[in-house]
């Protein structure tokens, strides 16, 4: 629904008015939707499992054996990675994942990962290795969203992680792929563009996740929606609480009906006649290309800043934080953590993903060793001491080796 025609919804039991989006400024738009509270939780514990991501890659990257990064280093970065109470408090927070140790030749505190943290590590990358496949048909499917089928190499940098590629992904997925992928160079120093050479042998991979769930609903017998709407409506689901008035159910059953142009399909719009009529068609074409992508990460979720690295190859021209504030039944914007990020509503059930796999519980298990905090560690018990003490000596064991 386009920002021009839709009116902002209060929780039920506020008052009668209602905030129109012209009216009101961005920050101001985004401060007025509608809270869930299942994501809002969700991202509350997704805030501090990122900052703790950020410091484990640090540790990964360094050369040292084992891998750890010092705590002035660390201290460096402090407002970088918004630890606004220094490494060494947040560290401590989180003994489950971080083993803070004396370097025996630098004689400063170090910071390393434990070995349940490292076996979750491990668990990622053999499951990304084993998802190999899946990862190639993701960037094939990204690329053929692309109006000329090429996308900057810099921004698919920034979705690495929520795609599911290796971190070595230009080895193991571009170069292992040269007759799918071709690095091009750009016409500035140091940019590269990623093309797709040739995405033959994926055609019948093109369909958009939007259409497995028509095909679902078309067979039931209770279908929601109706069969002729079918074709281009997307799955709605508001949140609990949220009162919707009949002239937006109106809405939004006119715009269910609107078609549209597929992610995958080509562009072209000299037939439609009517400005405001290529201008709906456009929006809803931006929102299936925003629900694709939505449906192409590992997670379902993606900072919206992220996405938006890949708006003009996608020929949206619409501001992508709006599109998903003007469809809360499709989509949630959380602005947790000091960033904005948005969740597919229909990927999750109880702030957990429906259709799991197996990088996505890997990564659960580090938010499980996240949430644990301090618990299970027993501070006086003597045992716990011991089990600190002899890692500390393996540490120092594999250093002087």
């Amino acid at each position: 629904m386009a920002t021009q025609i839709f009116k902002k919804l209060r929780p039920a039991g506020a008052t009668a008015a209602v905030i129109r989006r012209t009216k009101t400024t961005s920050a101001q738009y985004v401060d007025s939707r509608f809270r869930d509270p299942t994501f809002e939780k969700l991202m509350e514990k997704y805030k501090n499992l990122l900052k703790v991501i950020s410091i484990q890659d640090l540790i990964l990257a360094s050369n040292s054996t084992p891998p750890s990064v010092s705590l002035d280093f660390l201290h460096r970065l402090s407002q970088r990675l918004h630890l606004n109470r220094g490494p060494a408090a947040f560290l401590r927070k989180y003994p489950h994942i971080f083993h803070i140790f004396n370097h025996p030749v630098k004689l400063q505190p170090f910071c390393t990962l434990t070995p349940a943290a490292l076996k979750i590590v491990r668990l990622e990358s053999m499951a990304i290795d084993s998802s190999l496949p899946l990862a190639v048909t993701r960037l094939v499917k990204l690329l053929s969203m692309s109006l000329t089928k090429k996308l900057p190499l810099r921004a698919i940098f920034k979705v690495w992680r929520e795609l599911g590629l290796p971190d070595n992904f230009e080895d193991a997925v571009i170069s292992s792929n040269s007759d799918i992928f071709l690095l091009q160079d750009g016409n500035e120093p140091n940019t590269h563009f990623l093309v797709l050479n040739d995405g033959e042998a994926f055609k019948d991979c093109l369909i958009p996740a939007v259409e497995n769930w028509r095909v679902v609903e078309c067979c039931k017998e209770d279908c929601s929606v109706d069969r002729t709407d079918l074709k281009y409506s997307f799955k709605q689901a508001f949140p609990p609480g949220m009162r919707l008035k009949k002239n937006f159910k109106a809405k939004v059953k006119e715009w269910q009906r609107l078609p549209y142009i597929g992610p995958y399909e080509e562009l072209g719009l000299e037939e439609i006649s009517g400005a405001k009529s290529r201008m709906m068609r456009m929006e809803k074409r931006a929102v299936g290309i925003v629900h694709e992508f939505l449906s192409l990460t590992v997670e379902k979720m993606v900072e919206v800043e992220k996405i938006s690295h890949f708006r003009k190859w996608f020929g949206i021209d619409l501001n992508v934080r709006d599109l998903f504030l003007d469809h809360p039944g499709m989509f949630y914007l959380s602005t947790k953590g000091k960033r904005h990020t948005v969740f597919l509503r229909e990927a999750y059930e109880r702030g957990c993903l429906i259709e799991s796999n197996p990088v996505y519980e890997a990564r659960r298990k580090l938010l499980d060793l996240v949430l644990l905090g301090c618990r299970g560690l027993g501070r006086g018990d003597n045992k716990s001491n011991s089990v600190d003490q002899s890692e500390e000596n393996e540490v120092e064991e594999m250093y002087n080796d």
